[in-house]
């Protein structure tokens, strides 16, 4: 699918150097930070979930901690 996207010049210098970087074109410097943003967010909701389920299950032994 193609797309346009505009930018202040000074958000095409970030991308540009970003690019420089990485070693690859603009696009694909897009495509990664797109790519690392939802992979971080997968891992955030993740770990979310096994902060829930730990709290949950250790509830006691917290509790006991945190009175020590």
């Amino acid at each position: 699918m193609a797309m346009t996207i505009r930018l202040t010049e000074a958000q095409d210098e970030v991308l540009t150097n970003i690019a420089e970087q990485l070693g690859c074109s603009k696009q694909q410097a897009v495509i990664t930070a797109i790519e690392a943003f939802d992979a971080k967010a997968h891992r955030q909701k993740q770990l979310k979930e096994i902060m829930d389920i730990v709290l949950v299950r250790d509830k006691e032994l917290l509790d006991r901690l945190a009175d020590a």
